[in-house]
């Protein structure tokens, strides 16, 4: 960890090499009044909207929409099943026939999903405004770096994980109140190093809508993934037979939660990080094509007890399809011997190259978390 001086709150970075964009935000961040004791940045940390993706800050009675982010509930679900890992003829049919069955990308469901949830709507105008759209996403994958992966750990046996988020949810309600967000900092005189990170005092009316809108998406999200593994279990029963599940964990990674660290109740805002308290298991999935991770925290104080959420991004999504040479990234994933959808020029903006190494990533936060399960893939579908 290296310690950063700036002008109001110093930045405790886990990051080997820290871009002039990346710091200029966590600076920002970092001298808001509101701000509490440090702002952490994690090893896998790079530009965002207004806050560092991979950063950490504690608020104190205030909540930021954009500290957040635009993929509420954003996370990671992942389960080891008792079966060994397939064939690649196995393999292959079982990414076509996720293909063929989950709405990827921008793909939604020809029919409405059921859940409990769409009966108690929070008192939030976007959420009623999306509350008819949302059944046909519950179950679908997304786009961006959300992915469905088969893995395979140590022992040979077979497991499954997926990266998946709040779909429309989220991204409309950042928006929504981003904007609601910057309308009261003008309208109440609050001077911001950045019209970004505009912020509702917490007890404020518009704080607690916020902040309910927020759990609920976080809801949506688990719900979301918990439909989506439902579904790649079934498909891969249909094809290889009955099977059980050993193991399973789910975790967000775009949230806020009321904490207490440094002996002060906060609202601790992880934009891209993970939580890691003392015995705490989470996952931290590397880049397309290279291992990921279930790990047990240690509870590090001066990471506000969290870890990376992944390898974190080297390249912008322009710039890798640019940069990186289709050819030598579909090599990268063949050498390995992995299933996978690399066809186009557009498809390189989430190829592994656009990443950080996960080795460097997982050797930086060795205080953060103890490596419990190493997990390779075997096939990877992309939305």
């Amino acid at each position: 960890m290296t310690i950063i001086e700036s002008p109001n709150l110093p930045i405790y970075s886990w990051v080997a090499e820290l871009d002039t964009q990346t710091l200029e935000q966590a600076r920002n961040l970092a001298s808001l009044t509101v701000a509490y004791h440090h702002v952490a940045l994690m090893p896998d940390a790079h530009v965002g909207f207004g806050m560092p993706i991979g950063g950490v800050a504690a608020i104190e009675n205030a909540i930021i929409p954009n500290a957040v982010g635009v993929d509420i509930g954003c996370g990671m679900r992942a389960v080891k099943t008792d079966r060994p890992v397939p064939e690649p003829d196995i393999l292959k049919k079982i990414a076509a026939r996720i293909r063929q069955r989950i709405p990827l990308g921008f793909e939604h469901r020809k029919e409405p999903r059921k859940w409990e949830g769409f009966s108690r709507l929070p008192a939030s105008t976007v959420i009623k405004e999306e509350r008819d759209a949302a059944p046909y996403q519950l179950g679908t994958l997304g786009g961006g770096n959300h992915f469905i992966e088969l893995q395979r750990d140590a022992e040979g046996f077979l497991w499954v994980m997926i990266h998946s988020g709040s779909r429309n949810f989220g991204l409309k309600i950042a928006e929504y109140y981003h904007r609601r967000a910057r309308q009261f900092c003008e309208e109440h005189a609050i001077s911001l190093p950045s019209r970004d990170l505009a912020y509702f005092p917490f007890e404020t009316r518009e704080g607690q809508e916020y902040f309910g809108a927020m759990q609920y998406a976080l809801e949506f999200a688990r719900e979301n993934r918990r439909q989506l593994m439902e579904e790649v279990i079934l498909i891969i029963q249909e094809i290889m037979g009955d099977l059980a599940i050993l193991d399973s964990l789910d975790i967000h990674h775009n949230y806020a939660a009321e904490e207490l660290h440094f002996g002060k109740p906060v609202l601790v805002h992880r934009k891209g990080a993970t939580a890691a308290r003392s015995g705490e298991r989470g996952i931290i999935p590397g880049s397309q094509g290279s291992a990921s991770y279930i790990v047990l925290g240690k509870g590090k104080a001066e990471s506000f007890q969290s870890s990376s959420h992944g390898a974190g991004r080297r390249m912008g999504r322009e710039q890798a399809r640019q940069r990186l040479n289709l050819e030598e990234e579909r090599q990268r994933l063949e050498r390995q011997g992995i299933v996978h959808s690399l066809r186009s020029q557009r498809d390189l903006d989430e190829a592994a190259g656009a990443y950080k190494d996960i080795n460097q990533v997982m050797e930086a936060q060795k205080d953060l978390v103890d490596i419990l399960v190493e997990l390779h893939p075997v096939a990877v579908v992309k939305g």
